[in-house]
């Protein structure tokens, strides 16, 4: 058998959760991601991947200096943000949204979530898997109006923006 035609082993797919949301009573905004990446999965952390531009695009926006996770809390909380995930549980191998095994997919629970959150008013995506996979599999309540707003994904594999672009069009999503 030549190397071209040599079969290839399928990726391991991985079943994977995500974390609850961290929202205050008087969130405005809720933020989501797609599915927490390796490095979030095994920090226990929203967004803790070294070079995941999510906390530094916070820290400029709202000129509050995160130095630690509990600070990006407080900035979150300060701010009126509730931040979760679109999906509670899939398969995915490795930390890229398209690795994502639809077949596996499992949405969190947001119209439970936006009953006790009732302040909500806008949605923001931190990109567009994100987007997408909310506009497949959530069903958002009908008695509500929501503002949907795609912003760049934060994430590293996205480099196509710097991170003072992903800033101001993050600024844009959250404050327009």
């Amino acid at each position: 058998m030549t190397r071209a035609n040599k079969p290839t082993e399928p990726s391991a797919q991985t079943a994977l959760a995500g974390f609850p949301p961290i929202a205050s009573p008087d969130a405005t905004t809720l933020i989501l991601g797609s599915m927490p990446g390796v490095a979030s999965l095994h920090a226990v952390r929203y967004y803790a991947h070294p070079r995941n531009a999510f906390w530094p695009v916070m820290s400029a926006i709202y000129q509050h200096n995160i130095q630690h996770y509990d600070d990006g809390i407080a900035l979150l909380f300060e701010h009126n943000l509730a931040l979760w995930d679109v999906l509670a549980s899939c398969e995915r191998s490795g930390s890229l949204d398209a690795n994502i095994k639809p077949d596996t997919v499992r949405a969190n629970d947001f119209n439970a979530f936006l009953h006790r959150h009732t302040l909500i008013s806008r949605i923001v995506f931190n990109g567009t898997a994100a987007a997408k996979l909310f506009k497949r599999h959530v069903v958002l309540p009908a008695d509500r109006d929501f503002l949907l707003k795609q912003a760049p994904s934060t994430s590293p594999a996205m480099a196509s923006l710097t991170v003072a672009q992903k800033t101001e069009r993050w600024r844009q999503c959250l404050w327009d």
